[in-house]
């Protein structure tokens, strides 16, 4: 049986998809929230013509060089007249410019004895002026639909005035680690027992990715035992698995899914590490099945995951290419497509450079844990010397 290539198994892994349902929140807890309705502004910002600094507000074309203080204008206790020739009013930052001045004057620029001001340099028309609708005005669109907010978005529609919005519903993920070998994190195995790391680093993925995560813990291997673990999720969205999805002895993952109705769309693909993972879905429910070593895992869970979470939060799904020279040669590739660790630098010009590690088994985590990036050698890619072009996939997630 022929190997799936890369793109054609997250095709199909993406193909129908639908983004989630959208749902009104706070804005107070949309952080990390993917909006599902593009957000307007509900007022000109600033709403009036506001002093850009502390002084006093004139009429330009008023010759006088002392002027009578008739008012005070700070923030958020407007100065309610008009001003005559030869009147200012003493203003403060960010405070209203009454109707009928149309600038202000620093306070460094003037003299003053509490009942007039002495104007030591004139005052041109719009000077230390923010005029209404400077920043945005009403009605504008300023953040739009399938975007991540960021703490920025927040304080922009703050600004607008946008108090609820409308955002896409949270994947729900489920993982679940199988494995007679495994114990969880703070337990104490025996001397032919693992520590689990895999469903730990799957569910901070999926969550970074924005998903609302189920740790489900440790599945022995047994196939009742898996089907009743995989069933309890069945609200889930996504269900993702580590571990058990071969054909061996004691390998239960695709079986228990067949057994409850997940219809088995692939098993295992031309890449490196990676290659035994599954796809199957059970209605809108999607099952990846990653492999147990936990390098593959994470790297299946960026190829895979990460674009099937955005496909369900109407965000893009393809990433832009980029690419790097090498830091040492690379002997010719074949048939599986690779996924190789590397450091990577940048240079002044910008040129970044990636340097694969000596080592690249998938059991070594720390080597992950201190890679930038993925050097991504296409099947039956040629050898490249030092200094070639190829594409990378950055690891920041």
């Amino acid at each position: 049986m022929a190997l799936l290539p890369v793109e054609e198994a997250r095709a199909r892994i993406l193909s129908n998809v639908k983004p989630l349902a959208p749902e009104n929140i706070p804005l107070a807890q949309a952080l990390g929230r993917v909006l599902a309705k593009a957000l307007s502004a509900k007022r000109d910002q600033p709403p009036f013509n506001a002093s850009a600094m502390d002084g006093y507000a004139v009429r330009s074309e008023d010759v006088a060089t002392e002027r009578k203080i008739i008012g005070i204008s700070a923030a958020g206790h407007a100065f309610k007249g008009s001003l005559k020739p030869g009147e200012a009013v003493r203003i403060f930052t960010g405070a209203p410019v009454p109707s009928t001045a149309d600038a202000v004057v620093i306070q460094e620029n003037t003299e003053s004895n509490g009942k007039a001001v002495t104007v030591l340099s004139p005052a041109r028309a719009q000077h230390n002026i923010r005029p209404r609708g400077l920043d945005f005005k009403k009605s504008e669109t300023l953040l739009p639909a399938s975007i991540r907010l960021n703490a920025r978005d927040i304080g922009l529609a703050a600004a607008m005035n946008c108090s609820i919005v409308s955002v896409r519903k949270k994947p729900i993920v489920a993982v679940i680690a199988t494995g007679d070998e495994l114990v969880l994190p703070g337990q104490k195995p025996r001397a032919d027992q693992i520590v689990s790391s895999n469903s730990n680093a799957l569910a901070a993925m999926a969550e970074s990715f924005g998903a609302e995560v189920t740790n489900c813990g440790i599945v022995k291997d047994n196939l009742k035992a898996t089907e009743r673990a995989i069933l309890k999720m069945a609200k889930a969205d996504v269900i993702v698995t580590t571990g058990g999805a071969s054909v061996g002895d004691h390998d239960f993952i695709q079986q228990a899914l067949k057994n409850i109705g997940v219809k088995i769309d692939f098993w295992k693909i031309a890449m490196r590490p990676g290659k035994p993972f599954m796809y199957g879905r059970k209605g809108k429910q999607h099952v990846l099945g990653l492999p147990g070593n936990p390098v593959s895992a994470l790297v299946c869970a960026r190829l895979f995951l990460k674009p099937l979470l955005n496909a369900l939060q109407d965000l893009p799904v393809e990433e832009a290419a980029i690419q790097a020279r090498l830091g040492v040669a690379m002997p010719a590739n074949d048939s599986r497509q690779d996924y190789i660790r590397a450091k990577l630098e940048s240079a002044a010009d910008g040129t970044r450079t990636a340097t694969p590690f000596n080592k690249q088994d998938s059991s070594m985590q720390r080597t992950f844990r201190d890679a930038h990036c993925l050097i991504i050698r296409a099947p039956n890619a040629p050898a490249t010397p030092a200094g070639g072009l190829v594409p990378i996939l950055n690891l920041d997630f």
